[in-house]
């Protein structure tokens, strides 16, 4: 009798843990796949787009600038050239600190300093979800690294979170838009360096293409130069479409309507009233 209530109770843990990590890959999944946007920098790309059939395995993104020479890693679970032989605690290292396990510096290419904010629950979810996708093999050349990048912290985000934290709208938009990296772009001044104090959410700057430039908008809080003068409605449209308030299509950096149109009425909410929030810049 009691072999049998032991077998019961370890049961019932084994269904408990399960359950409980499923929640944490689901999770995971809705940061990485709805907000996060890893595909970005990760994701081989071909003719037509993106090939999810080589999710994650990178190689096809390159940045070519004075302080390093990087592609978009294989962070798939392949151990020859993946992350495989990470633990969830290297992933997380990365994540906010931008430190592979070895401890050599990542480019500032990947955004940890935007990741700094992850929830500690939220942190283990995007480690756990990372390190279940399919492994692809596929090298990457290593990166160069030609001298020390400047890294800004953001202000309010130096931190993580709290799950506490997320109950309040207006900072659970600024938690989502910080770890969606928006001001990545729209804080890059016209040289390409970073300033998320006196330049935040101003953008200007000039994204060379093959298909030509592309000049990141202003989404402060201005009835002009901003976005002010929008609605909620053309705001979430901006979004889950990746068109501007007349329909027209975004650029290619700001096509992220694939990511962003998966999220919840409720996120999707917080954001739009962070960004009424933005002081306004010209």
């Amino acid at each position: 009798m009691l072999k049998l209530l032991i077998a019961a109770c370890m049961s019932a843990l084994a269904v408990t843990d399960a359950v409980a990590q499923q929640s944490l890959l689901e999770r995971g999944g809705y940061l990485v796949n709805a907000v996060m946007a890893c595909d970005g920098c990760h994701t081989p790309r071909g003719p037509a787009g993106l090939d999810m059939s080589r999710r994650f395995s990178g190689g096809s993104q390159v940045w070519d600038e004075p302080e390093y020479l990087v592609r978009g890693s294989n962070i798939t679970p392949d151990r020859e050239t993946g992350i495989g032989g990470w633990t969830a605690n290297d992933m997380k290292r990365l994540l906010t600190e931008g430190k592979r396990p070895s401890g050599v510096p990542v480019a500032h290419q990947m955004p940890y300093p935007f990741y700094k904010i992850l929830t500690p629950r939220d942190l283990d979810a995007v480690a756990a979800y990372s390190l279940s996708v399919p492994a692809v093999r596929n090298q990457v050349p290593a990166p160069v690294y030609r001298k020390p990048a400047h890294t800004e912290l953001i202000p309010g985000a130096e931190k993580p979170f709290s799950d506490e934290m997320l109950k309040d709208p207006l900072k659970r938009g600024f938690y989502l838009g910080t770890i969606a990296h928006c001001m990545e772009c729209h804080s890059r001044r016209p040289d390409g360096r970073a300033d998320y104090v006196k330049w935040n959410g101003k953008g200007g700057y000039v994204f060379k293409t093959p298909k030509g430039t592309v000049t990141t908008k202003n989404i402060t809080s201005h009835k002009t130069a901003g976005v002010g003068g929008w609605t909620d409605a053309e705001l979430r449209r901006a979004l889950t479409e990746g068109v501007d308030r007349t329909g027209k299509p975004f650029g290619p950096q700001m096509q992220r309507q694939f990511y962003f149109s998966k999220m919840t009425d409720q996120d999707l909410d917080a954001i739009v009233a962070w960004v009424r929030t933005i002081p306004p810049a010209e």
